[in-house]
């Protein structure tokens, strides 16, 4: 089964030189510095390269973190702050508030923003293998996979760098509580749909496939009122987004317990169920055309009809027909999506105490040219992400 999702655009940045020197007083210390340019300039590359995989993703990122750690963590055997991690700068811009950047002379800054992004890339490189035609099942296991870990590196920024910043996170932006929390919970969301996709291709019990759709709802609805504090011109487009993904799924999970009811010769109720289904998939549809027309950051996808099935139940007319539509109080048992725990990769070899002691903070960089004839402020210009769309037209545009 074909899916479509909504993806905002990566965050974008400024080129870092590295060029401490002065401070870098031996060859093994000038090293590290062009290492992390060159590893971060890869890095980059790969953000918008359309033949990225996973695998290669994980090998450029582990090669840059690996440096990056050593402006971060204690090489000297203490328990004081890294005398590295304060003396580069890093901007970056917002993937909700366009091109204006965020700047901040901070190590750990640029570790959260960059691993930010390589969430990101996992969303998108699973919305790019979702909208093939015909997905097989091991490119469906690939898309939940990546889903779950953009989950793991949004939840682990959240919760172990993002309070070490020195300053704040700003309010609307990417590292604000609301909005990497609606990243978090979107991406769990998006893998579930994937389970749901599945059960369905399997015909699996309809008992279950209505809990996890109503997991699933919620999951939308939570990832929705996240963000209805934000600023209408930057959150809007992603709302109707969430709203339409929740109405659809709440559908679903109002079909599928119709069937449940249905088989314990609960007829009445199970029309109503229906009804209420119908209710729910005409919401989606509207919110489908809302979506399209309502202006904000984000590629615009464009749903389609989706598959949608109800039972035609004229038969049971002699069941009265309750007024309510009944009480949802699923929980599911089986194929919640959970994020997968993210790590950082182990220290590079070349950040010892020995080439740590040869930075020398009191030399300062030496950068006089620069002094003498400084460059105007450029503005940082979005990343040219490739035009990934599906091999044929499913209705969808997929980023």
């Amino acid at each position: 089964m074909t899916h479509w999702f909504h993806r905002n655009p990566l965050k974008a940045t400024a080129p870092v030189s590295f060029n401490l020197y002065g401070v870098a007083s031996s060859p093994a210390a000038s090293k590290i510095c062009n290492d992390l340019r060159t590893t971060r300039a890869r890095l980059l590359d790969m953000f918008t390269d359309a033949t990225c995989t996973p695998e290669i993703m994980k090998k450029a990122t582990d090669e840059y973190f690996s440096l990056l750690q050593g402006f971060i963590v204690s090489l000297d055997g203490t328990t004081q702050e890294n005398k590295l991690r304060f003396i580069q700068n890093f901007k970056w811009t917002d993937t909700l508030q366009g091109n204006t950047p965020s700047s901040q002379q901070d190590a750990v800054f640029e570790l959260v923003s960059i691993g930010f992004n390589i969430a990101l890339w996992h969303t998108k490189f699973a919305s790019r293998l979702a909208g093939k035609e015909n997905v097989t099942e091991d490119e469906a296991k690939d898309v939940h996979k990546s889903l779950k870990i953009a989950a793991g590196i949004f939840k682990y920024l959240k919760e172990a760098q993002i309070p070490r910043l020195i300053t704040p996170a700003e309010k609307g932006r990417d590292l604000e509580t609301r909005v990497i929390d609606t990243y978090i919970v979107q991406s769990q969301a998006e893998a579930q749909e994937v389970t749901i996709a599945r059960a369905i291709e399997l015909k699996h019990n309809a008992g279950l496939i209505a809990a996890l759709s109503f997991e699933t709802a919620n999951f939308y609805q939570k990832a929705d009122h996240t963000l209805n504090t934000l600023d209408p011109e930057y959150s809007s487009k992603w709302r109707k987004y969430l709203q339409l993904k929740q109405h659809f799924y709440m559908a679903y999970a109002h079909c599928y317990h119709g069937q449940t009811l249905l088989t314990s010769d609960k007829c009445g109720e199970a029309i109503r169920s229906l009804q209420e289904a119908e209710k729910c998939y005409s919401r989606a549809e509207a919110l489908c055309k809302e979506y399209r027309q309502t202006k904000g950051p984000g590629s615009t996808a464009k749903p389609s009809e989706q598959l949608f099935f109800t039972k035609e139940n004229g038969f049971i007319y002699f069941h009265k027909v309750p007024a309510e539509a009944p009480i949802l109080e699923l929980k599911a048992s089986y194929g919640l999506a959970e994020p997968v725990a993210f790590e950082l990769p182990a220290l590079n070899s070349q950040c010892s105490a020995e080439v740590y002691a040869t930075f020398d903070l009191t030399r300062g960089p030496k950068d006089d040219k620069a002094k003498m004839n400084p460059k105007p402020e450029e503005e940082i210009k979005p990343m040219k992400e490739p035009d990934l769309k599906p091999q044929k037209d499913t209705g969808c545009v997929i980023s």
